[in-house]
């Protein structure tokens, strides 16, 4: 076994490899960029390494540069962890040519399935069933638009390197081929530096199963069940789960060889996962699978199928890279209990999973293991004060589940998300938590167009009940963050010679002022009179920020963020902010207008679709800004002609820059 290793990567993943390492006595070298120099992976590791400046194609992908850390380091592999150089052959060979052990799949294995076009054919080749569609080299738009019509739509345009949803387009007709075409291509060599896509049938109703293999330098090839990874916004995966609801055990068993003889095909070795369009029009068949693609590389997803396996799967990455046969055969393997995994991001869901950044003022999670299986399992790369950037992919975190059988799975799953709470950038704990309530969730009945047909009611968000209110006012109002004194003239909280004190103020909550009066009746109990009516409560603090609120005959527990322009009161997992009044603290006037489009976020103008003196409609776009290696599409608030455009393309901006001026229609 190695005595040293290198991580190649960052974040959540970088940790998950370093628990397992340092578990096994392995000593662990980490790199970072300027951004990463107080990440947590950075304080986790043995030792660690500054490789460049934040921005990826500067640090994490600087093959020279990482390899030469690992030499620097006298380590003896390199673990890439997934995204970044994982799936980059050049990153092997490189590694090889110095000595170093590639904790991973070969350079010819990964050529092979690292393209779709040419994985698909040679899966064909296999026997293997493959998604209709064209994989061919001539990328002149006009044939792929003929090669589109002669599949039929809806079609699927997708970048053939890279994953992660990255360069996929859905084209319902052929009117929107074009656009597509080109914007999946920008996003295609933005992120993978290759900007060749494939044109694949869309299949109606389908769900995205995958099969977990491991292969040996010995021949020997396992499949480790599969995971079902339907639940999926924008191509991403948002809950995967382990096993695949209503699956015959026919279809596993065939589904199973399929994955087995795929990695045969091409002698793999280590970790991979061989992903299928499965046809959930109806219960799954037999012939209702086909291969879509092959990610040579530990998945984000791995742990439920660790959970129902029982297996540490980066401890069996280190024991095949060291040469060692795989522990286990086919026949030793057996599903036990369920398993879900959600995703926690950074993101906006209310306004189409827009990637969010800001600092975590307020990070907690359910009690649970880390990095390893457990009821409750939490894979963190973030700390609480620490920072989501715009460099780098918007996780926060995954909560990983583990039960007897679905139905206490999902429920564990409902209440662990309830008992996750953060503040300081937008997030989907909510949107999360009301997945785990939708019907069709819960009955099993998934596809990759759940999300996008339910999307209105998973995005409602949980309204502020009374006493929420009444909390938020007490704590604007400062009397929860006064100083305990032994004074007795100061220690009567709300006290004066006449009676108690009664004092008002006002916030606004969701774009609603209104004022809030408070009048002081004991030590540490209130009276709030609120919009919604009177609230008597007590309150009793039980940690820096938690309080524990009696009122109407129940105690419940509350956390209460507290910063000089806004409170954030958080319950049962929902956080609910209240801004000071513009009359009390001195907010600065709005210069958000409907005639102005600004950047919701910092990136990189990707294109331009104004001009100026151009008559638009609303909701045509306007300007697509590619932030964290996704574009996102910014369209006209209202109808009328483009005044001023204040950006080019190219251009690095940040969050909150004007980018154009419209002159309304008049009415």
């Amino acid at each position: 076994m190695f005595e040293t290793i290198l991580i190649a990567n960052r974040g959540e993943i970088a940790c998950r490899i370093i628990a397992t390492a340092h578990r096994l006595g392995i000593k662990t070298v980490a790199v970072y960029s300027d951004s990463d120099i107080n990440a947590k992976h950075v304080e986790m590791a043995g030792q660690a390494i500054h490789i460049g400046p934040s921005p990826v194609a500067e640090s994490y992908l600087k093959i020279d540069t990482i390899i030469a850390a690992a030499k620097a380091a006298q380590a003896q592999a390199i673990h890439p962890g997934y995204g970044f150089l994982s799936e980059n052959p050049d990153f092997v060979a490189a590694a090889e040519a110095a000595n170093l052990v590639f904790i991973g799949p070969s350079a010819r294995a990964i050529r092979a399935m690292g393209l779709k076009d040419s994985a698909k054919n040679l899966m064909a080749e296999a026997g293997i069933p493959v998604v209709p569609g064209y994989q061919g080299d001539n990328q002149d738009p006009a044939f792929l638009k003929e090669k589109a019509a002669e599949i039929g739509y809806p079609v699927m345009i997708k970048a053939r390197a890279g994953g992660g949803g990255k360069g996929m387009r859905i084209v319902q007709q052929a009117a929107a081929f074009a656009d597509a075409l080109h914007s999946a291509q920008r996003e295609a060599q933005a992120s993978f530096g290759d900007p060749v896509c494939l044109i694949e049938k869309f299949i109606p109703h389908p769900r995205h199963i995958e099969i977990q293999i491991f292969g040996d330098a010995h021949g020997n090839v396992i499949h480790l069940f599969e995971r079902d990874c339907s639940l999926q916004r924008r191509h991403q995966k948002v809950i995967e789960e382990a096993p695949a609801p209503d699956i015959p055990q026919a279809v596993r068993d065939a589904m199973g060889r399929a994955a087995v003889n795929a990695a045969k095909a091409i002698g793999y070795q280590g970790a991979g996962t061989v992903e299928f369009i499965v046809d959930g029009s109806g219960p799954l068949r037999e012939d209702g699978f086909w291969f879509m693609e092959m990610n040579t590389r530990l998945q984000v997803e791995h742990p439920v199928s660790e959970a129902i396996t029982g297996l540490d799967f980066v401890s069996l990455q280190f024991d095949i890279a060291a040469g060692r046969p795989l522990p286990l055969q086919q026949s030793d393997l057996a599903i036990k209990g369920w398993s879900f995994e959600a995703r926690i991001y950074a993101e906006n869901a209310e306004k189409g999973f827009l990637p969010a950044t800001g600092t975590l003022d307020h990070l907690s999670f359910p009690n649970g293991t880390d990095f390893e299986p457990g009821p409750v399992r939490i894979d963190s790369g973030v700390r609480q004060g620490d920072q989501i950037t715009p460099w780098y992919d918007p996780m926060i975190a995954k909560l990983i589940v583990h039960g007897p059988d679905r139905v206490r799975a999902l429920n564990k799953l409902r209440t662990a998300l309830s008992h996750a709470s953060i503040v300081g950038c937008p997030n989907n704990l909510a949107f999360l938590q009301a997945l785990c309530r939708n019907s069709d969730f819960i009955a099993g009945h998934v596809d990759t167009g759940l999300i996008e047909r339910d999307f209105e009611t998973l995005i409602t968000s949980k309204a502020a009940d009374a006493l929420v209110h009444a909390v938020a006012a007490l704590g604007a109002s400062g009397v929860l963050t006064q100083e305990k004194t032994t004074d007795p003239w100061q220690c009567f909280q709300g006290w004066q010679n006449w009676g108690y004190l009664e004092q008002s103020i006002r916030l606004k909550h969701q774009q609603t002022e209104a004022e809030y009066h408070i009048r002081f009746i004991a030590e540490n109990s209130y009276e709030v009179e609120t919009g919604f009516g009177t609230e008597k409560l007590a309150l009793h603090r039980s940690d820096q920020t938690g309080f524990d609120i009696h009122a109407n005959g129940r105690i419940v527990r509350m956390d209460l963020m507290i910063k000089p322009d806004c409170v954030t009161v958080i319950s049962e997992g929902h956080g609910f902010s209240f801004e000071r009044s513009a009359v009390e603290y001195g907010d600065p006037a709005d210069t958000e207008g409907a005639n102005t489009i600004i950047a919701p976020m910092p990136g990189l103008i990707a294109a331009i679709p104004a001009t100026i003196g151009a008559k638009v409609k609303k909701d045509q776009p306007l300007i697509i800004l590619e932030a964290m290696k996704m574009e996102h599409t910014l369209c006209a608030s209202c109808d009328g002609t483009v005044k001023e455009i204040f950006a080019g393309i190219g251009d690095t901006i940040t969050e909150g820059t004007i980018l154009i001026d419209l002159d309304p229609e008049s009415d």
